[in-house]
């Protein structure tokens, strides 16, 4: 396994989770376990991703501002959970923010599974690929 391929199987969870997530309605317990599932999920990859993929990108010249961007991204979705947790589960007000955060974070898988993954394909040799899938699934494995 890849770096590619460690995220992209994250990438799938979070899609499902989101997809069921809007498909939510009131303040029921599916709402608020799916919520809190999508919440670890995300927290978790950002962390992973942000040392395991983007860190080492950094340095080069070519990915430094598509990584800078990832982490920008990894922020906004932050501020999105966080504006969850404040809204009423029950209003209507929740599931517009549940959509927004379904929106973004898709815009986001997809910047990386098309872009940020062909670029950094010529950074990363075939062994820095297996390694960082080892470090980042050794990662997220740890910490479900």
């Amino acid at each position: 396994m890849n770096i590619y391929e460690a995220i992209r199987n994250d990438h799938d969870i979070q899609r499902d989770l989101l997809d069921k997530l809007v498909d939510t309605s009131g303040d029921t317990k599916t709402r608020s376990d799916l919520f809190k599932a999508l919440r670890k999920e995300l927290t978790l990859h950002a962390n992973a991703e942000e040392r395991h993929f983007y860190k080492p990108l950094i340095p080069t010249d070519m990915m430094q501002d598509y990584a800078r961007h990832g982490i920008a991204e990894h922020h906004e979705i932050d501020e999105l959970i966080e504006a969850l947790e404040n809204t009423e589960m029950d209003s209507s007000a929740w599931l517009k923010v549940a959509k927004n955060l379904k929106e973004k974070v898709e815009h986001h898988l997809e910047d990386e599974e098309h872009t940020f993954f062909q670029l950094s394909g010529k950074v990363f040799d075939s062994n820095q690929k297996k390694e960082l899938a080892i470090k980042y699934n050794n990662y997220m494995n740890s910490h479900r």
